[in-house]
């Protein structure tokens, strides 16, 4: 059984096709680069499988259960519990500490403030950017945002973590260094990892690579992480 899977997966917006009918599967402990040009649907299919969109048609399975079919509440409560989700920008809140900004996802669980802070600054420490811990976004660099983003993402160390171009607003070197350190903490917990990208460097650091072209899983199997490794 896979851990997450997609099958013959659709959507649209309005007239416009995103996703044709894919069909994919991520096995536990892997992960998984889904590549290919802009537009091609990868978003949209991440969306999907983190249960933040929900197909027009087609199945996602999660530990061999159906998630498109929860309603948006008992979908909101599995991303607060057994996934993570990672955004191109890190889309911290400006108003909060690094800290803070970690340690909001087990508040929002019902996790105690004291307790909440502590698993935070245990993960920023694991980022490598404990001494931010009490400053605010605006006062770091773009690559310490999204290192403190990939804290917050693993705070509440979720079985699945969705990235979304994670180091598409990042220069090469802060982009490696930012996946490096992602990639080894997942590895550490047995985190499943799906990573979106268009960026070969980036897909090199996956244990397996689909590429989609034009809403289906390209049937060539021509991806980019080849060319990085």
């Amino acid at each position: 059984m896979s851990f997450l899977e997609a099958r013959g997966v659709v959507r649209s917006y309005g007239q416009t096709p995103a996703l044709r009918g894919v069909s994919l599967d991520v096995q536990e402990g892997e992960i998984l680069a889904v590549t290919g040009p802009s537009g091609c649907g990868k978003s949209t299919l991440l969306h999907c499988l983190a249960g933040i969109l929900r197909p027009d048609a087609g199945e996602v399975l999660y530990r061999g259960h159906r998630i498109d079919t929860l309603t948006e509440s008992a979908r909101a409560r599995l991303r607060r519990t057994e996934f993570g989700v990672l955004f191109q920008f890190g889309q911290l809140v400006s108003e909060l500490t690094a800290a803070e900004n970690v340690a909001l996802p087990l508040l929002l669980a019902g996790t105690g403030r004291r307790e909440a802070r502590t698993a935070a600054l245990t993960w920023l420490d694991r980022l490598g950017v404990a001494d931010l811990a009490e400053q605010r976004p605006g006062e770091m660099s773009g690559g310490q945002q999204q290192r403190c983003a990939v804290a917050r993402a693993l705070v509440t160390e979720p079985r699945v973590l969705f990235c979304d171009e994670p180091t598409g607003a990042l220069d090469s070197l802060t982009g490696e260094q930012v996946l490096g350190h992602l990639v080894r903490v997942a590895r550490q917990q047995g985190t499943v990892v799906v990573l979106v990208t268009h960026d070969a460097r980036v897909a090199g650091y996956a244990d397996r690579e689909v590429a989609l072209r034009d809403g289906l899983v390209d049937p060539s199997g021509l991806g980019l992480a080849a060319g990085a490794r």
